[in-house]
């Protein structure tokens, strides 16, 4: 009886001790989405943008916007058309998200406009294309210039590079898998570190523009090129450089007050971007002619090499800071796409999951990383940027028609942005441009994949979305169990009970 009697007694202990282990889990499973909130306030916004927007673009883009053009007023006036169109971007995408106010950017809108099948195909191009190559294009000039010190007088060798892109695709994963604050919080500092770099190159270009240093814009239309595809790949360059204006459209469920601080955040961080971008290049053309801004292998370090010697060493530490940080950001938004598209269906249902411990969308994240880490390996940056521009402003194009749309179809929903119709008509009719004039002026297979890759998203949509086999869901569920266990994750349903 005794040892019976002891049995019941710890039976009893391991029910309450279980018990009170729920009990312990119900607040932080309840409240779920309330703690994953970021504590964004105006500033931490521009921060998200400015950080991710400023980051490998800026260093490695004026080469290809100058080649195109071949001059430097040309050159000049597209970085600042790429600021205007981005702003007005953005400014569509305030509307959209302070309408829609559900993460994932693109994608909810177009879930809105035009039902499943445009979304699907967003998310199906997004998490296995333009997404993934970004943090790779990011990674892959981080490791660029943090391999270069280590090599001087040649370019280091591509096995290193592409281990040092693959090892900075892990610790940002890791870190954003880990934690939402931290995330948060390596962003505003990496983003004041960036422009730190930043204002020392306007600040240099300045003072050797009031010396007088003003020789190489003269005449500076001469021998331009302008040609309808010379404009476009120009513009794909840009862009590419200006890439991120819409990332807080991708956390909008985790803002606080999203309808005061996403439009504040886009309307002081894009033009403080464009600012920067111009007075960049003007800093460059300071030092340099077109023809040695056009042979230099890292036209920041060439720069501190003839501004900054002996403290040159300056340039690349913090060009390494700004990579890392617009790697850190895209990670950071991108996360939440494939969250959201595994939240509807359109993806594995584990990446909809939320870690228990560490309330951040991991699996997600988790699978962005391991995507992106594919592209370094046969990743060539020229191709993977005209790859991914040519892709991307596809579905910003369709976006903001969805916004044109709605307008018209979705009279009833409450905007308390309302931009003025032009604008997103401009937006559109630009994004049509730029994905038909370069395979109208310069065709190229790659383009033709891009599209074919799209278009297979149809036939994955109607297998395992629309039809719903069983035998994926039999294979999957298993695999889910299991990555559920070992991430210790929960669905987002449980949060919303």
């Amino acid at each position: 009886m005794g040892e019976e009697g002891l049995k019941k007694r710890k039976g009893e202990d391991k029910g309450r001790e279980d018990r009170q282990s729920i009990q312990s889990h119900e607040p932080q499973t309840m409240n779920l989405r309330k703690e994953a909130k970021l504590l964004l306030f105006p500033l931490c916004g521009i921060c998200m943008i400015v950080g991710t927007i400023i980051g490998s673009g800026i260093f490695v883009s004026p080469k290809a916007v100058l080649a195109n053009v071949e001059a430097v007023g040309p050159c000049l006036t597209v970085w600042a058309a790429c600021g205007v169109l981005a702003t007005l971007g953005a400014l569509c995408f305030a509307e959209l998200g302070t309408m829609i106010t559900k993460s994932g950017g693109e994608y909810p809108y177009l879930m809105e406009a035009f039902g499943p099948i445009p979304a699907f195909l967003f998310s199906w191009t997004s998490l296995l294309v333009t997404k993934p190559s970004s943090f790779a294009i990011i990674c892959l000039s981080f490791a660029e210039y943090a391999s270069a010190p280590f090599y001087p007088g040649c370019d280091p060798p591509q096995v290193v590079i592409k281990c040092l892109a693959a090892a900075a695709i892990v610790v940002i994963t890791i870190v954003n898998s880990l934690s939402v604050k931290l995330g948060s919080y390596l962003q505003n500092f990496l983003t004041a570190a960036k422009m730190i770099i930043v204002t020392i190159i306007i600040v240099s270009g300045i003072v050797l523009l009031a010396q007088g240093k003003t020789e190489n814009f003269k005449d500076s239309f001469k021998d331009s090129k302008i040609s309808v595809s010379s404009i476009s790949l120009a513009f794909y360059n840009g862009l590419w450089a200006y890439d991120g204006w819409n990332q807080l459209n991708y956390i909008t469920e985790e803002l606080k007050n999203p309808y005061r601080n996403l439009p504040l955040a886009i309307i002081i961080g894009i033009p403080l971007v464009t600012v920067c971008y111009v007075l960049i290049n003007i800093s460059y053309f300071t030092v340099m002619t077109s023809t040695e801004l056009l042979q230099s292998q890292a036209v920041a370090v060439t720069f501190g090499d003839r501004v900054l010697y002996p403290a040159s060493w300056i340039v690349p530490l913090f060009v390494v800071f700004s990579t890392i940080g617009s790697a850190n950001g895209t990670c950071f938004t991108a996360g939440r796409l494939v969250y959201v598209a595994g939240r509807e269906g359109h993806m594995l249902k584990v990446l909809s999951y939320i870690s228990v411990k560490h309330l951040t969308p991991a699996p997600a994240i988790i699978f962005y990383g391991a995507i992106a880490i594919i592209y370094i390996i046969p990743g060539d940056i020229d191709t993977l940027i005209n790859y991914f521009s040519f892709a991307v402003w596809i579905f910003y194009g369709l976006t903001i028609l969805a916004l044109i749309v709605m307008r018209f179809t979705r009279k009833e929903v409450r905007r308390p942005i309302r931009i003025p119709i032009i604008i997103p008509i401009i937006v559109t009719l630009v994004s049509i441009l730029l994905v038909l004039a370069p395979i109208i002026s310069a065709p190229e297979l790659a383009y033709l994949y891009c599209i074919l890759f799209i278009l297979s998203g149809l036939i994955v949509y109607a297998l395992f979305v629309h039809l719903k086999f069983n035998w994926p869901q039999k294979l999957s569920k298993p695999i889910t169990m299991h990555l559920q266990m070992l991430l210790e994750v929960v669905p987002e349903e449980e949060v919303t009970e």
